[in-house]
């Protein structure tokens, strides 16, 4: 079950005493954050609105929409840093998901004993660690948890930043997941190109996750080579808050017209393939808004990340592209 630090967004409320407050957090945790709402209405009489919209990290907080409801305070739930706040009238909340790994944990000398392997999780696991890594090292598995950096935790991982596990690439064998997220331990396999598995304490198993990431780093790939054969690009600046690039996107447009590419900019705030479909005498697209859009989604054109671009600039350069996601940020 999702637990939410209610403790605190109520004595923020009673600190700041605001006409009305806003609340979002990832779509895993809606139902959560709505009895939270329901909770702040009752309790303080004013309106506590839910963002309904996807957020998926602190790049995509949706603060504008808090803004534009007249919100005082956004409490943002579930996307725990090393920060409590990034913005003024922004708050972070953190949730923390009290789902034992013990049963699952033992499960992990069948497979890995005698090995040494990094332990890393997301947000919602992150106060799990330390009891994981005992169990873990009483059955014989030598355990390391890289340092946090950037907005990171000791242990933390987002979708697109790896600083605890890249750091560790060299001294481990591989890497164990807390947790059910593909998505976070995808990124992980294929950042650092070591076997990773997950710890799923719902299935109460233990599954490896490499295959999966590398069919994800295979289409990539493709997608990369595909696009070196397009005439014409769409360079896509995301329009969130945290996905602002515009001066990389103002480099790759540089970048490609230099090779003979003619360039368009655009800005969207959600990059799908129905939205894309609009966009005619376009080729191929860049986005340097989210490297996770263009890795695990589907689009009837090539749509590459920043990792991506700059592999391409590679090939149309005539050199290798190996490793080109073996980096710990992938913006």
């Amino acid at each position: 079950m999702i637990i939410i630090d209610e403790e605190r967004i109520f004595k923020e409320i009673e600190n700041k005493n605001p006409a009305s407050v806003s609340l979002n957090g990832p779509d895993g945790i809606l139902p959560q954050v709505q009895e939270t709402a329901m909770r702040i209405s009752e309790k303080f009489g004013i309106p506590a609105y839910v963002l309904a919209d996807t957020t998926w990290g602190t790049c995509d907080l949706n603060t504008n929409g808090s803004k534009v409801l007249g919100a005082e305070i956004q409490f943002n739930i579930g996307h725990t840093i090393n920060t409590e706040s990034l913005e003024e009238n922004l708050v972070l909340i953190d949730a923390f998901d009290d789902v034992e790994f013990d049963s699952v944990a033992k499960k992990c000398p069948e497979i890995l004993k005698g090995k040494t392997i990094s332990l890393v999780t997301d947000s919602q696991h992150l106060h799990q660690i330390d009891k994981v890594e005992k169990i873990l090292t009483d059955n014989g598995i030598k355990v390391k948890i890289g340092k946090g950096k950037g907005q990171l935790n000791d242990g933390q991982v987002f979708g697109c930043e790896f600083y605890p596990a890249s750091q560790l690439k060299k001294e481990v064998d591989a890497y164990v997941f807390l947790g059910q997220s593909n998505f976070h331990a995808a990124g992980i396999a294929l950042s650092t190109n070591l076997p990773t598995y997950i710890l799923d304490p719902y299935f109460n198993e233990v599954r490896e996750i490499t295959e999966f990431a590398q069919k994800l780093k295979k289409q990539a790939s493709l997608a990369i080579y595909k696009a070196a054969e397009a005439k014409t690009f769409g360079v896509i600046v995301g329009l969130k808050e945290g996905q602002l690039s515009k001066v990389f996107a103002l480099k790759i447009k540089k970048e490609l017209e230099k090779a003979g590419k003619k360039v368009q900019l655009f800005g969207l705030t959600d990059i799908t393939n129905d939205r894309l479909q609009n966009l005619k005498g376009i080729d191929a697209f860049v986005q340097v808004a989210c490297p996770r859009i263009s890795t695990d989604n589907q689009f009837d054109k090539p749509v590459l990340s920043t990792p991506q671009a700059n592999a391409l600039l590679k090939i149309l350069r005539n050199e290798s592209i190996e490793e080109y996601l073996e980096i710990p940020h992938w913006l």
